[in-house]
């Protein structure tokens, strides 16, 4: 079961896989994971070892970010306006995954 916790101090969402995705495989893994009603993804970027989904929450960017090395995923806010979504995010994420 994938959970996500929220470091509200560095202003982040962990996120921790069931089943980590291979570097190869983390862009259809973003996209699956970012598939609902009140997120819309935006780009995908790819890296040598790290790689990005950036999406909208509210009509404000986030980061969907995957470091191959660290085997590490977290979601990030893009400015101001979207830190002050980061328990709203994470609330919503935490509720599309219990479905």
């Amino acid at each position: 079961m994938t959970t996500i916790t929220y470091l509200e101090e560095q202003d982040v969402l962990l996120i921790h896989p069931s089943m980590h995705p291979d570097s190869d495989d983390f862009q259809l893994w973003g996209e699956v994971f970012l598939t609902m009603d009140r997120l819309n993804t935006i780009e995908f970027n790819q890296g040598a070892d790290r790689h990005q989904w950036r999406f909208e929450f509210n009509q404000q960017p986030f980061a969907l970010n995957y470091e191959y090395y660290s085997e590490s995923i977290w979601i990030s806010p893009e400015g101001v306006d979207a830190s002050t979504l980061m328990s709203l995010l994470h609330t919503t994420l935490c509720l599309n995954l219990q479905q």
